[in-house]
């Protein structure tokens, strides 16, 4: 790999994060920087913040933390604007999703209760369980992308900020399929203008962060920036993006058992994943439509891992099932179960049951953070279109149409560490060293 042709530019001022939707996710976010900025909590699940690279030969022993060695915006410099469909501020909002204790509440409250949330995009065809009241009022999409430009706008005058990076924290729209509005920038603007059906609510923030060459990151398992037009924006407009669908509980299990078992050829008869949870994403998902979407993005990861066309013996077979449960007295606090049916040596039959207890925002928020710090990076590297070396941290990962995602998490993992070598001008690991 050849080093890095282009200067990285240095994170100087603000940055700006446009966050569709505060919910769960986005106000433990919004507490954990705070809490972390106060010196009252550690970073654990960050990789950005926590985690060390390796660079050069084992021999040298030089591993510092990332953070130390890539040019990251500061913490410190992270200004926050959010839209949702609810008018509760930050500070309400994170009560009522009860992940914070009352003594990480209370320390940062102050800060939370100044975050009021901009009225959202909304149209009820796209999220079901859910009716929002405070909304924008724009007739057509085209009137509703120009007050999300205004906003956007007003943001950065007050708070000025030099960057902008816009994440999706909102809910889980239908299941779509690629139309012939999507297929072409000019396409999209007139169905834009003439409020096609075939619009959601996050395409059009996608297309009103890229237009204004912010990066984009979906965390939903919705097409948003998903489609030819929106990515032909981002090539047009220097703009890098990224999703979709945050990995985070079982889906990151799966990424990480998956491969141990294929790289040891172990045979799948069949992997049942069940889940409950009992938070907003739960109520959203008990909409069959919006469950398609999730189910989709779930299922699509150990077909890709395990390679069935390579390994017909194996895993051609593999009956692959997934099921979530909306359980409301569960909240934020989501529980899974899998169960895998395997075999080895002689045909010998084995089992492995998982019982995973775990946090949906817990584990979410340090992603955010992490995907936020990287595409700034990358807009400032001058990257753009679709940033593939931050799969490790989709279920879906885009890629190019030519090429197959990658879903394996360790590999993943190298990608995403040998992209930041290279932008630093440091050769790639290979783990070929022959010392």
């Amino acid at each position: 790999m050849q080093k890095h042709s282009k200067t990285i530019q240095t994170p100087t001022g603000k940055l700006g994060i446009l966050i569709p939707g505060m919910g769960a996710v986005t106000t433990t976010l919004l507490a954990g920087i705070e809490l972390i900025r106060q010196n009252k909590m550690p970073s654990f699940g960050s990789v950005s913040q926590t985690g060390h690279i390796r660079l050069g030969k084992r021999s040298e022993m030089r591993q510092p933390r990332i953070r130390d060695v890539v040019p990251l915006a500061a913490l410190d410099d992270l200004a926050f604007c959010c839209w949702d469909i609810f008018p509760d501020n930050a500070y309400d909002a994170a009560r009522h999703a009860n992940v914070l204790t009352p003594e990480q509440l209370l320390s940062v409250k102050n800060f939370l209760s100044k975050i009021t949330p901009l009225p959202g995009l909304f149209d009820r065809k796209f999220v079901k369980k859910l009716d929002g009241r405070h909304i924008k009022k724009g007739r057509t999409w085209w009137d509703k992308h120009l007050e999300l430009q205004n906003d956007i706008d007003n943001f950065s005058r007050k708070s000025r900020v030099s960057r902008r990076i816009m994440v999706w924290c909102a809910s889980t729209e239908i299941f779509l399929e690629p139309s012939k509005t999507h297929a072409t920038l000019s396409a999209f603007e007139k169905g834009l203008r003439e409020n096609a059906a075939s619009i959601s609510p996050s395409m059009v923030y996608a297309y009103t962060a890229i237009k204004n060459k912010i990066p984009f990151i979906n965390g939903a398992p919705n097409l948003s920036c998903n489609i030819p037009a929106l990515t032909e924006l981002a090539h047009k407009n220097g703009v890098p993006i990224a999703g979709k669908d945050f990995k985070t509980g079982q889906t990151l299990l799966k990424t990480i058992i998956a491969p141990g078992l294929k790289a040891r050829m172990l045979g799948i008869d069949g992997w049942f994943s069940t889940n409950i949870l009992g938070n907003r994403d739960g109520e959203v998902l008990d909409d069959p439509e919006s469950f398609r979407s999730k189910e989709t993005s779930k299922l699509s990861v150990l077909r890709t891992i395990l390679q069935p066309d390579l390994y017909p013996e194996l895993y051609e077979h593999m009956n692959h099932m997934v099921r979530i449960n909306y359980y409301p007295p569960r909240g934020d606090r989501k529980e899974s179960w899998d169960n895998i049916d395997l075999f080895g040596w002689l045909g010998r039959k084995m089992q492995i049951k998982i019982n995973f207890l775990c946090e949906d925002s817990i584990l979410a928020a340090p992603v955010v953070l992490d995907l936020i710090l990287f595409m700034d990076l990358a807009q400032r590297a001058g990257l753009k279109g679709i940033q593939e070396w931050l799969s490790f941290y989709f279920k879906s990962p885009l890629t190019d149409p030519s090429a197959y995602p990658e879903h394996d998490l360790f590999i993943q993992q190298t990608k995403m560490k040998n992209t930041l070598r290279h932008l630093m001008g440091e050769k790639p690991v290979t783990h070929m060293d022959l010392e």
